[in-house]
C-alpha cells in the first residue's frame, strides 16, 4: 500500500476539496462564492466545537439566509470547493443553545466527530478548526506589537502598521510518531497521566534544523534509550489539537536495551501474542482508530504476524 493511500485512511485526511488558494485575493470571486445558494457554512466555536445536525451524522451546514440571520457579523473564511459547491468556515462567539435549537443542531468536538462523522465533514471540521485557531493567535503582529487585519479568505494576517507590514501565515508544528520493532516485538510506552493499561507509539516534535529521520532517532532515544538504525515515512495525520501534524514512520532498533527517559512512565517490548492476549483479558489498551498511533500499530501487526488490529481490539 502506497503511502499517499495510507495517509487517506488516516481520520482528518480524506478531505476531497479543492483549497483554491489561487483565489482567495480575489475579493469579488470570494464574496461571490459566499453568496450564492449552494454554499455552505461550518460553525465553529471558541472552544473548538462544531455544530452538527440533530441526529450527530454530519455537519449542520447553514445555507446563505440562515448565516445572514445568525451570524450576520461574523467573519467567514473560505475553506475551498467540493464540485461546485464553496464551503466556508464562521465562528461563532454568541449564546450556544439559542443557535443549537433553532437550526436543529448539537455541538460536537473534533475528537468525536473524528469517530462518528463522515470523512469529508471530519476532515473539514478539522480544517476549519486548525485555521479558526490561528487566527485567534495571529491577532497582533509579533514583530512590532500592532494589530494585524486578515487577509486572503482569512488565510493570511497582515500587521495594520505600515511601516513594518509583517504577513503571518497559519503554522503548523510537524511532529513525528513512531512504531519501532526489533526482532518479533515492538517498543510502546505510556506516561504517569493515560488511564490504566493503556500504551502507544512513541512521538514528539520536530525541531528547528532537524530532519525527520533525526527527530525520530532523537525521541526514541530521549524517550526509551532505544537506537534507532533505520526509519522509513508511512503516513501523514492533520491533528489541530491545536495545529499540529503528525508524520508517521516505522522504525527498525538496534538492539532492545530501554533506559526510560522522564516523559514516560514506563517503555517496554511487545510480541504480537503478548499483545492478543493482553488485549483479549483487558490489560492493554491502545489508542482509538482517531489517532495515527492506531494505525501504525495495526501495520505492525500486519506486516510481522498477519494479524488484524480490528478484529482484536473493539472500536
Amino acid at each position: 500500500m502506497a503511502a499517499s493511500t495510507r495517509s487517506r485512511n488516516n481520520v482528518f485526511a480524506a478531505l476531497a476539496l479543492d483549497r483554491a488558494s489561487e483565489r482567495r485575493d480575489d475579493v469579488g470571486w470570494i464574496e461571490g462564492r459566499r453568496a450564492a445558494a449552494s454554499t455552505r457554512f461550518a460553525v465553529v466555536r471558541a472552544d473548538g466545537k462544531a455544530l452538527v445536525d440533530g441526529e450527530r451524522r454530519g455537519l449542520r451546514w447553514l445555507a446563505e439566509d440562515e448565516r445572514a440571520r445568525w451570524l450576520a457579523e461574523a467573519p467567514v473564511c473560505f475553506l475551498g470547493e467540493a464540485g461546485e459547491v464553496a464551503h466556508f468556515a464562521v465562528p461563532y462567539a454568541g449564546e450556544e443553545e439559542p443557535l443549537a435549537r433553532e437550526l436543529g443542531g448539537q455541538w460536537m468536538d473534533l475528537r468525536a466527530a473524528g469517530l462518528a462523522l463522515p470523512a469529508f465533514d471530519a476532515g473539514l471540521f478539522a480544517y476549519a478548526r486548525g485555521l479558526l485557531h490561528w487566527q485567534t493567535r495571529a491577532r497582533f503582529c509579533g514583530v512590532c506589537g500592532s494589530p494585524t487585519t486578515l487577509t486572503s479568505a482569512g488565510h493570511r494576517a497582515r500587521c495594520s502598521d505600515p511601516a513594518c507590514a509583517v504577513e503571518q501565515f497559519p503554522r503548523t508544528d510537524p511532529a513525528i510518531i513512531v512504531i519501532v520493532g526489533w526482532q518479533d516485538r515492538c517498543l510502546l510506552g505510556r506516561q504517569a497521566s493515560w488511564p490504566r493499561g493503556r500504551w502507544s507509539t512513541l512521538a514528539g516534535f520536530v525541531e528547528p534544523g532537524e530532519t525527520l529521520e533525526d527527530a525520530v532517532r532523537r525521541e526514541v532515544f530521549e524517550e526509551s534509550g532505544v537506537v534507532v538504525e533505520e526509519c522509513d515515512y508511512h503516513s501523514s495525520q492533520p491533528w489541530p489539537f491545536p495545529a499540529s501534524l503528525m508524520l508517521g514512520f516505522t522504525a527498525q532498533a538496534a538492539g532492545p536495551e530501554l533506559h526510560v527517559g522522564p516523559e514516560l512512565e514506563a517503555a517496554r517490548w511487545f510480541t504480537p501474542d503478548e499483545i492478543v492476549g493482553s488485549l483479549a483479558d483487558g490489560s492493554l489498551v491502545f489508542p482509538p482508530p482517531l489517532s495515527v498511533s492506531f494505525r501504525l500499530i495495526e501495520h505492525w501487526l500486519r506486516e510481522t504476524a498477519g494479524l488484524e488490529l480490528s478484529e482484536l481490539a473493539p472500536r
